[in-house]
């Protein structure tokens, strides 16, 4: 699987079938913070993912 951070940096990941909430927990991401696109489109935490996506974890800016 390919992970796109918003960075611009690229991470190849071995799995067959993970949680995207999993995948964020080990980058230590807290999955309030994002938004995560798998293959183009927008999706939750709590969607899978196989080793043939591709998943852009995009940063939200805040503040008051």
């Amino acid at each position: 699987m390919k992970i796109v951070l918003d960075d611009g940096i690229v991470k190849e990941v071995e799995v067959d079938r993970a949680l995207i909430e999993d995948i964020l927990n080990d980058l230590k991401i807290n999955p309030v913070e994002v938004i995560v696109s798998k293959n183009g489109k927008i999706t939750s935490e709590y969607d899978e993912v196989g080793s043939e996506d591709q998943i852009k974890i995009i940063r939200i800016i805040h503040g008051g």
